[in-house]
C-alpha cells in the first residue's frame, strides 16, 4: 500500500509516471535495453532529453534567449556557480537571506567575490519574507540573490524585487508548482527532487548573455559554458533522472500544464491553512502574507504532543512529517504530486488528535 509522503525532498512523484516508468523499465519502447543502459550519445536517448528540454520550455513559455541545462550537484553546487560564472565585473553580488538554504549561498559566494545581504528574516526565525525596495539593489553588483521558496520555514516570494541587474533564484522547491515570468530572470536553478523528479538532476535555466562570463581559472565543469556549447552532454548526464523528469513534463502538459497546477496546489494550501487558523491546537509557524504553496510548518506548542501526532500520523499512512529541528513541530510538504486527498487525510488525523488531546 502506498502512503502519503508529506517529505521536503525526494518526495512523492505522480503515480501515472511511476506506472510508465515500470512499464519502460526492463526496455524502453523498440531499444531493446532499459534506459539507465542506453548511451546518452544514442539517437534513443538524445530523443528522450531533448523532448525533456521542449516540454518543459513549452510548460513555461520560456523565451528563446534562455538554455536550459542539464545539470548534476544540486543547488549546493549552483551555490558555487553561480558566483563562479556571474561575479565577472564588480565581483559582488546582493542576497537576501530567508533561511539555511540561502545563508550556504551566501557562504559559498563569499569564497567567490562579495555577498553583501541586503535584507534578512532571522531575527524571526526566518519566518517571513523581508520586505524589499528597488533602491537596496543599486548599480556596482553583477546579481541578486534569493531564495524562491524556503521548505524549512514554509515562506515563499509572493512578489519579486525590482532590480535591473540579473535575478538569480533558487527555485529547487517551487519551480513548476506556480506560473513564473522566466523573462524576469537571469538564472533560475532548482534540484529536482520536490517537483520534478529523481534526486540527482539539477535544472538551470540561464539567459544566454549571461553565459561566458566565467574567467579562465573556473573548472570546466564549473563554467555554464560548457554545458550550453555541449546540449547539456559534456559528460554523461543524469540520464534516468532527465527521463523521469521527462514524464513528468508530459503529465504537466496532458493535466492543463502551470495554470492548472497552480490552481490545484493554491485548494490545496488553502484547505490546510484554513484548518490550521481555526484549530485550537495547531498553528502555522509562517507569516500568513508569505505562507508557502510547497510546505507548510506548524506546531502545537508542546514537544510531546508533537511527537505524539507525528506517530498517529505514522500509523495512518502519513509519512515524512516531522519539522526540521529548526522550528520544530510538523511540516506537511505537499508538492505538485501530493493529491488533495492527502490533505484531507491529514486534516481528519489532526481533527482526531485535536479531539483527544
Amino acid at each position: 500500500m502506498r502512503v502519503y509522503n508529506f517529505a521536503a525532498g525526494p518526495a512523492c512523484l505522480p503515480e501515472a509516471v511511476l506506472k510508465q516508468a515500470q512499464e519502460d523499465f526492463v526496455c524502453y519502447k523498440q531499444s531493446g535495453m532499459s534506459v539507465m543502459e542506453m548511451s546518452h550519445r544514442s539517437a534513443d536517448y538524445e530523443a528522450i532529453i531533448n523532448k525533456a528540454q521542449s516540454d518543459l520550455r513549452a510548460l513555461m513559455h520560456m523565451p528563446e534567449k534562455y538554455k536550459v541545462l542539464f545539470l548534476q550537484g544540486g543547488a549546493s553546487m549552483q551555490f558555487a556557480m553561480v558566483p563562479l560564472n556571474l561575479m565577472s565585473e564588480y565581483r559582488r553580488a546582493y542576497y537576501v537571506n530567508t533561511g539555511a538554504w540561502s545563508k550556504k549561498a551566501i557562504a559559498e559566494a563569499k569564497k567567490t567575490g562579495e555577498a553583501v545581504v541586503v535584507a534578512s528574516s532571522e531575527d524571526k526565525t526566518f519566518s517571513y519574507i523581508p520586505e524589499l525596495e528597488k533602491g537596496m539593489f543599486g548599480g556596482g553588483a553583477d546579481y541578486v540573490h534569493i531564495t524562491h521558496n524556503n521548505t524549512i520555514y514554509g515562506t515563499r516570494y509572493t512578489k519579486l524585487p525590482e532590480t535591473d541587474i540579473p535575478l538569480v533564484a533558487d527555485m529547487s522547491s517551487s519551480i513548476l508548482s506556480e506560473e513564473t515570468d522566466v523573462s524576469r530572470f537571469g538564472i533560475i536553478y532548482a534540484g529536482a527532487q520536490k517537483n520534478i523528479g529523481p534526486a540527482g538532476l539539477t535544472v538551470v535555466i540561464i539567459r544566454e548573455d549571461l553565459i561566458g562570463r566565467a574567467g579562465e581559472s573556473v573548472p570546466t565543469m564549473l563554467n555554464y559554458k560548457t554545458h550550453a556549447e555541449n546540449g547539456s552532454m559534456f559528460n554523461t548526464p543524469p540520464t534516468f533522472a532527465i527521463y523521469i523528469a521527462g514524464l513528468v513534463f508530459e503529465y504537466l502538459i496532458k493535466n492543463g500544464g502551470i495554470a492548472a497546477m497552480q490552481k490545484t496546489n493554491e485548494k490545496k494550501a488553502a484547505v490546510l491553512y484554513d484548518y490550521l487558523d481555526g484549530s485550537a491546537l495547531f498553528s502555522g509557524t509562517a507569516a500568513k502574507k508569505d505562507r508557502s504553496l510547497m510546505n507548510v510548518p506548524f506546531v502545537t506548542g508542546d514537544a510531546a504532543l508533537d511527537a505524539a501526532f507525528i506517530a498517529a500520523a505514522k500509523a495512518k499512512g502519513l509519512v515524512n512529517i516531522k519539522g526540521h529541528r529548526s522550528v520544530g513541530g510538523m511540516r506537511a510538504s505537499i508538492y505538485n504530486a501530493m493529491p488533495i486527498e492527502g490533505i484531507h487525510m491529514l486534516i481528519d488525523v489532526m481533527k482526531e488528535f485535536e479531539r483527544k488531546a
